[in-house]
Order: C-alpha cells, then structure tokens, then sequence
C-alpha cells in the first residue's frame, strides 16, 4: 500500500504513521521552505526535534510545493501510483491548487482521499481554521473534566487530534476494503470534532431521553465507585476502579467495610456513585494506613483492581511494558538509539515494525522523484524554480 502524507501536525500525520507502522509506504510531501510544524514541537535535541522522530517514523520525506504549477502536475503523477493521499488543508484549498478530487480520481480512479479537517467538508463552520483543542472543546470533554468547582479542563495533548488519528487509519482501511469490492476509489470526509464525541459514550443520548447533562466529577464517575485517586502512607498516588460490581465488592472486603454491600444502593454503579463521599472515605482511609507497594500487593491478593499513578519515568521502568516491549529501542542516524512507543498491537501472522524514526526535511526528494521516472535534468528544473 502506497500513502502520500500532504498533511501536517497531528491528525492526518498521525494516521499515516500507523499505516506505516504496518507496512504502508508511506511519503511525507511537505513544502519546500515551510516543513511540517510538528518538527518544531515540543524539546529538541542538537537542534532536531523529537516529537517528528515519533510522527515522521516509517515515512520517506519529499518537499514539493503543491500550489505551483511543476508542483501540481507532479503530485497527480505521484497519486497515480498511489493507494491513499491524506491531506488537513481547509477545504476548497486542494480545489484552489487544480488538485480536487475530479483531478485526482482522473489520475487514478482507484485513489483513496482522506480529508481530515476540524469541521469537515461542508456546514457553517467548514471554512473555519480548527486544531483538536476546538474539537476537545465543543465535543463536551472539556465541560465534564475538571474538578465540580474548577473550570472547564482541556488536556493536557492532542488528545482529539488522536483519536482522530486512530479513526481515520481506520476509515482508510475501510474505503481500501470497499475499493476491493468495487474496484473506485472514494473520498473520505473526517471533521476532528466528531471521533472525540463519539468515545465519550451516550451522552448525546441521555440528554434526548432524559434531558440529563453530565458535571464535572473530577476523578469520581458518574456510573460506579468507588472510583478516584488515593495517596499512600510513603505519598504514592493509586487508581482504584470498580466497574463490575464484583470487584466492588472485593474491595469493601480489603478495606474492611463488608457492612457496606448490603446497603440497596450499592447493588448498582449508578447507586455507588450517588455514595461517593462514603465509599472514597472507606477505600482512601485504607489506602492511606499502607504503603503503595502493600497496597499492591493486598488489592492483587483480593483479586481487584489497583494501578500506580505513572509518570513518564515509572512508564520506562515498568516491567510490564517491558515485557510487551511496548518502549523500544530504534538507531537512528541523526541522534543514535531512542527510545519510543513501539506499534500499537502485536500481529501473529504480520507484525508491524519500525524501520526508521523520522528523517530530515526533504531527505528522499530524489530517490522519490527518480523512481517516479522524472530525469535528473528535470528534478533540477524544479528545483530551480523552487518548486522542491
């Protein structure tokens, strides 16, 4: 599978890098002076920035300036052997560029599009320029995290821009499955702001059923608890969850408050969470007595559910990740061995792989341009004209 990646920072890069993390040929097209703004976030080192070793691994870089005319014409001929472009401009923007999708799908009927912009291609807001904070803030995420007398809490990464990532891999592969069917390519429409509405679950449902809109709860839920974060006598914070009403109980028995599971209320998650207040006072006056590593110990014993608050320090020490490799290690050319997020699952029959973290601005312009057959005379050629 052939990927052109035209789009920048988070959604749509993102979601060619987990194509290519399963062997999608993935080529970042950026332009000639202005590259991805993704390389710029976040800490560097010896002046690379090391978000793009992330976002940019698996993908071969090429610059090409789409709203030139040289540009232009050799785009359709990269999309002409290519199964997927993605691309994150607001719409009309390819349109302008004599790059739509009648210009593309002439060049290969068999072409998948993405189109991944805030508000998706059409409707009042279209036209607007959005980021995934926009999307956190108007899918309702924002209104119910945070603490019930703080404000309205955004967080603290791209985390719509994500999870648009995550469904617009997803839509690919599905236009890729319907191609198989059909033998056309289609254009696939993603607005950032709906993926994020989605994960939050049936909120959109109980305000048409119920007119019920849901607070800021801080830690606590609204379905089950005793549900929060607890502090341990040696000063480590825990998680505790109790969805299933099994281990609820479980817990009330570690804690010594068995008394507490013959209360009505605490046969349903709705009815836990109403006792918050009580259920928190039991488990977090517990947990306070031991140290974290006993309160481990005693919630594994018990068979419930416990977890250390991780930082990123505890994350790359964690046994568990280590087994599943979940940290490891690429050579890099630039900056030697780093150390990164491997691929997201591991396949039996086809695993995915890192073969290289993100490269240099522009790094595989000729390889790519020359396998596309264009002479040496007119890679030059455009690049005099400061289309590359």
């Amino acid at each position: 599978m052939r990927v052109l990646d035209l789009a920048t920072l988070f959604a749509g890069p993102l979601a060619a890098t987990l194509l290519g993390d399963f062997g999608a040929e993935v080529v970042k097209v950026e332009h000639p002076v202005r590259p991805d703004p993704s390389r710029g976030h976040g800490p560097a080192k010896d002046g690379v920035g090391l978000w793009w070793k992330l976002l940019g691994r698996n993908k071969r870089t090429m610059t090409l300036d789409l709203s030139a005319p040289g540009g232009r014409d050799t785009l359709l001929r990269l999309a002409a052997g290519a199964d997927v472009i993605i691309e994150n401009f607001r719409p009309g923007t390819l349109e302008k560029w004599g790059l739509g999708w009648p210009e593309l799908s002439a060049a290969n009927p068999r072409l998948v599009l993405a189109r991944v912009t805030a508000f998706g291609q059409h409707g009042p807001y279209a036209h607007r320029p959005g980021f995934g904070t926009l999307a956190e803030a108007m899918s309702g995420f924002a209104a119910i995290t945070g603490e019930p007398d703080g404000p309205p809490t955004l967080p603290p990464f791209g985390l719509a821009d994500s999870v648009a990532a995550l469904t617009t891999a997803y839509a690919v592969m599905t236009a890729l499955a319907g191609r198989d069917r059909t033998g056309q390519g289609q254009v696939v429409d993603l607005a950032i702001i709906e993926p994020i509405l989605t994960v939050l679950g049936p909120h959109p449902l109980w305000y048409d059923q119920l007119g019920f809109v849901q607070p800021r709860t801080g830690n606590r839920s609204t379905n089950n608890a005793p549900r929060n974060t607890y502090r341990s006598a040696d000063g480590r914070w825990l998680a505790v969850s109790t969805s299933a009403q099994s281990i609820a109980e479980r817990v009330m028995r570690l804690v010594g408050r068995p008394e507490l599971i013959a209360e009505p209320w605490f046969a349903t998650g709705s009815g836990r969470a109403a006792h918050a207040g009580v259920l928190d006072e039991a488990v977090g006056g517990w947990i306070a007595r031991y140290k974290a590593e006993e309160v481990i110990a005693a919630f594994e014993d018990a068979q419930a559910a416990v977890a250390l608050v991780y930082d990123v320090r505890d994350v790359m020490a964690d046994p568990q990740y280590a087994a599943l490799d979940t940290i490891t290690e690429v050579e890099d050319p630039e900056l030697g061995p780093l150390r990164m997020q491997n691929v997201l699952f591991r396949l039996s029959g086809t695993p995915g792989a890192i073969r290289w973290a993100g490269r240099p601005h522009g790094a595989d312009t000729e390889a790519v341009l020359t396998e596309l057959g264009l002479t040496e005379a007119e890679i030059t050629a455009l690049a005099k004209d400061g289309v590359l």
